[in-house]
This record gives structure tokens, sequence and C-alpha cells, in this order.
């Protein structure tokens, strides 16, 4: 859809809607370029102060995605005030305002609309150097792929809403969604120079996402399906088909540039295209780094994987 919305020539437009990255940059000074996003979701869990609270590090996530430093951020609402109380309102704006507090910066407005099912998220606005702006292209062949989170939310959060998660996996979910990236951000950013490209995982799922750092046919992937972290519960309720709608379309869009192994079944499939809310980075590092960002992830307590690596097969994925 985006190919009919007109580009722009100024050449202060770092990242546009030519490219499908993460968040847009405009640089507004020699050294400083301001990065601005917007992301809202409808609810993922019944408390309303944990949703605005999740919300938020989603909405978050692009700018620590693009290497940035959040500065502050607008709320964005959708609400049916007639048939909900306003105090529930309250709280998911509670949430929010916690977790931007979380990230060291402030809700300083927003916008609201009276609709019949409530969204909430965010307008997020940070800086960065332009010189030292994090793409979601740019991966070497032998780069490797390390991923921050497990996968399987869109499992679970479906399962949440079915009324089939039990209070412990709830727990366990909630406590990655609410997860900031700012850790694994701030981790990655003094490999600038080792790491070609970052991403977060979100709605278009983990091969989504990665088919997206592949560029125009720049270059290949290859993940282990078995190195991919995965939350327990995930496997347990894909196996009862509770798979939202969202990854079986995920599935559909990367089947056509996605090469399976034999090895990987329907079940595994789904999980690596299963749709995400505040998903981990998705980092593309080189080798001879490796081990020294692990180690700086690992110390800011984030329990990161390398899955894969980065190939030489243009435009394709191949999964084993």
């Amino acid at each position: 859809m985006l190919r009919h919305v007109p580009t722009t020539a100024d050449p202060n437009v770092l990242v546009g809607t030519n490219m499908a990255d993460d968040a847009a940059v405009y640089q507004v000074a020699e050294n400083l370029a301001l990065v601005a996003t917007v992301d809202y979701i409808t609810p993922v869990v019944d408390d309303p102060f944990t949703w605005g609270g999740i919300a938020a590090a989603n909405a978050l996530s692009d700018v620590y995605a693009m290497g940035a430093q959040p500065i502050f951020a607008l709320n964005l609402v959708n609400f049916p005030r007639d048939t909900l109380p306003l105090s529930t309102l309250e709280l998911v704006i509670q949430g929010g305002a916690a977790k931007v507090a979380e990230a060291g910066i402030a809700i300083l407005g927003g916008h609201s609309v009276d609709d019949p099912e409530p969204k909430y998220g965010l307008v997020a606005l940070g800086t960065v150097d332009p010189a030292r702006v994090m793409c979601n292209v740019g991966a070497q062949p032998g780069d490797v792929l390390v991923l921050t989170k497990a996968l399987g939310m869109g499992m679970i959060t479906t399962a949440i809403k079915r009324g089939l998660a039990p209070p412990d996996v709830i727990a366990q979910a909630v406590a990655i969604m609410s997860t900031l990236n700012k850790a694994a951000s701030e981790a990655m950013l003094p490999h600038f120079d080792a790491v070609d490209a970052c991403t977060d995982v979100t709605g278009f799922g983990l091969l989504g996402h990665l088919g997206e750092m592949l560029g125009r046919g720049d270059v290949g992937a290859r993940l282990s399906a078995e190195d991919v972290p995965v939350l327990d519960a995930a496997w347990e309720f894909v196996r009862q088909d509770v798979v939202p709608g969202g990854t079986r379309r995920n599935l559909a869009a990367v089947e056509p540039f996605v090469d399976w192994s034999e090895r990987v079944t329907e079940h595994q499939r789904l999980v690596l295209a299963d749709a995400q809310t505040s998903g981990g980075l998705l980092i593309a590092v080189a080798p001879s780094a490796l081990d020294a960002l692990m180690a700086d992830l690992q110390r800011g307590g984030v329990n990161a994987h390398a899955i894969g690596r980065f190939t030489d097969r243009l435009g394709r994925i191949e999964v084993a």
C-alpha cells in the first residue's frame, strides 16, 4: 500500500516511506536526528494497567530498534466511553505512564477517539546521531542472527482471550511483553560497527520481520528452528490449534520466500510466524563480535539466543 504514498526528496529524511523500517528518521542538526514512530494495540490481557504498560513497551520498541534514545511520548487512545467506565481508561493510561517512566521519559499529551473497540498506544519520539542510525537492512552474509526475547506471545494472548491460559503462563507472558527493549538496545550500541542491522519482532512474526531484513534480495538467511527460543506454553496451545488469525496470515505471506526443511513441522512453522506483541530485538552481528555482544546482553539481563546466520542465497530464508 505504501507504494502509493508520495516519497520526498528532502535530504534531511534519513529513513522514510521508501524503506520498510521501524521508524522515521529526520536529521535536524549536524549531529542530531529525530526518530518518530507510532503504535497502538487492542487489549492483550484483562488487566487494564498491565495492558497499558505492554502497549507502551511495544510502541517504544521501534525507537530502541533504531539505536535511538526515547525523549518523550504522546498517548493514542480509542475508547468506548458509553460501554466501559472511564476508570478503566484511567488505569490503562496509568500503566502506560509507568512504563514510559521506566524508560526515563514522560508522556506530554495525546489524543482520544470514541471507538467501540478499545485501543491504546503511543507516538514515541527519540534522538540519535545521524551517523549511528540502526536500520533493518544492511546485514552481510555470515552475520549471526541474535534474538533477545522468546516467541509465542500470539498463541498465549489468544489463549488468554479464550480463557485457556493458566495464571503462571499469563504471568510469564506479561513479564516478557512488559520488558522494555532498552537493555537490549543499550547492550547493542557499543558494538555499532559490528552490528549491520536490527529490527524488533512484532506483528509480522519472526519470519516476516526477518524477511524485511533481506531488503530487496540483498542477502539471504538460514535459521535453525531448534535454536529459536519459544515459551513452553506456546507449543501446548499450537497443538490445541489456539492460533491467532494474524499468525496464519503471516505464515501464508512468507511462504513464497521460505525454504523449509522436511524436519520442520507445521507447528514449528506457525510458531516462527507467530504475531508477537512487544517482542525482542533481532540483531545481525558480525561473527567476530558475537561473543562480546552476547556477554553485554547477558550483563544487561537479556536472555538472548543466536538462532541463525545470513547467507548469500539472495532473498531466501532457509529454515532447518
